[in-house]
């Protein structure tokens, strides 16, 4: 099998701008700065799973404290509790 071979020049002229892969619909791409530690464990975790999407699990553990702060204790207590009551069911 021959390797490609670089063209001198390319043709841009029919080129679209923007990215590759388009964004889904709902989501937005962005640039965060994370410290090292928080992106590390993120990674460890999904690694640990057994694999995933870091970037997932962040937005999972966002979504879960946007849903803290918005549900009263005792909402979120009955939640706890049926969810731990049908596991050991």
């Amino acid at each position: 099998m021959r390797e490609p071979v670089m063209r001198k020049e390319y043709d841009f002229s029919k080129a679209k701008r923007g990215p590759a892969v388009p964004v889904p619909k709902g989501k937005t791409r962005i640039t965060i700065r994370l410290d090292d530690d928080v992106i590390e464990w993120f990674k460890a975790q999904v690694e640990a799973a057994g694999g995933g999407n870091y970037q997932s699990l962040i937005n999972t553990a966002l979504r879960e404290h946007i849903r803290s702060t918005e549900e009263p204790l005792e909402k979120t207590l009955r939640r706890v509790l049926r969810e731990e009551l049908k596991r050991a069911s």
